[in-house]
């Protein structure tokens, strides 16, 4: 039946960038299909998906920290792996299906992206939830590989390039040179951990809570890795501490930026020591080639100004940092023979 399946449906192979905190999915004819939230809204206990099954991606984001008390909404990947196997499956069907325009009944191949620091075991969880949400084939690339693909960086010649990817689980670094790592760290300081940052920071220093949605606002609107030439300011509410009453407080880009550093920190300690690991014969390419950002985090003001200012190398943001890992996913497609070697399936984790 499957292959039948694959001889006469009309379906089109995806490329997947299952992350944290949004899936893109992409295919080599339309580019960019989709970005949603990976998050999925279910009824308490039952893992149902409300909303006869819409209640994911950009619905369900906006019931964050909203629901009532027999409905959450989850976040089924932590830390860039599964968390609920259930719940992810749900997700990805969802996704692959609107992706085919509602038809059901298609099975494409998927090449997703996983973060390079996960097990076997974990592996083998992104492939048994793919297959199960209706894909006929399953590949896997570590998300650095991808992202190199992705910006047109050389990775497949005797040049070595640096891509960091900033999820929002994950950080990931990696020197790329004759179609593979020379050096990579995997890190779980991410976008979401500079989000729990900011709340903790103005609880702490305005006796203010705010949820993870006001903080990523925060990070997106004032926030940056860098002194800005004009600071600015942002009015937020939340529920006071002490009162427990709602509140407005009014909070400036240097107090952002404080509350920031310490995260920002972590994920330039994975890049030094992704240089320290790289031969000697790599620096003079580094030199010339520089340190390539992209993820939701590459978006924040002055990062690259931080990373060349603490690294002594040329960095710059992806022109399209959001989609490099998922354009990346989408180009393995145009030859899967040719890239074989990028690639990891079932088998290869049996």
């Amino acid at each position: 039946m499957a292959w039948l399946l694959s001889r006469f449906s009309i379906s089109e192979d995806l490329g997947i960038d299952l992350g944290t905190a949004n899936t893109l999915v992409a295919s080599r004819e339309r580019g960019i299909i989709l970005d949603e939230p990976s998050v999925v809204a279910v009824y308490k206990g039952t893992n149902e998906v409300i909303l006869d099954g819409m209640g994911v991606g950009e619905e369900a984001y906006r019931m964050l920290g909203k629901t009532p008390a027999n409905i959450e909404a989850v976040r089924p990947l932590k830390g860039g792996v599964i968390a609920d196997f259930e719940i992810t499956e749900k997700l990805l069907r969802y996704f692959l299906r609107k992706a085919h325009e509602g038809r059901s009944w298609v099975r494409p191949r998927v090449v997703i992206s996983v973060p390079s620091g996960i097990t076997t075991v974990e592996r083998r969880a992104v492939i048994n939830s793919a297959e199960r949400a209706g894909a006929r084939k399953v590949y896997l690339v570590d998300e650095p590989m991808a992202a190199g693909l992705g910006v047109d960086l050389p990775i497949t010649e005797a040049l070595g390039s640096m891509v960091v990817d900033i999820g929002g689980g994950t950080t990931e670094v990696a020197i790329l040179a004759l179609g593979g790592p020379v050096a990579v760290k995997s890190v779980k300081v991410a976008g979401d951990d500079l989000d729990e940052a900011i709340v903790d920071f103005v609880r702490n220093a305005h006796n203010l809570q705010i949820g993870p949605q006001t903080a990523e606002h925060l990070k997106i609107t004032i926030g940056s890795a860098a002194p800005m030439e004009q600071e600015k300011s942002l009015e937020v509410a939340g529920r006071d501490t002490l009162s427990l009453r709602p509140r407005k407080a009014i909070l400036n880009s240097e107090e952002i930026r404080e509350a920031l550093d310490p995260a920002l920190r972590g994920i330039l300690r994975a890049i030094l020591d992704c240089l320290e690991e790289a031969p000697p014969e790599i620096a003079s390419d580094l030199l010339e080639q520089g340190i390539v950002l992209v993820g939701g985090g590459a978006l924040l003001p002055g990062l690259a100004s931080f990373v060349e200012q603490e690294t002594g190398l040329p960095s710059r943001v992806d022109a399209e940092p959001l989609t490099a890992v998922a354009r990346g996913t989408a180009r393995f497609l145009e030859d899967l023979d040719l890239y074989a070697s990028f690639l990891s399936e079932g088998e290869d984790l049996a």
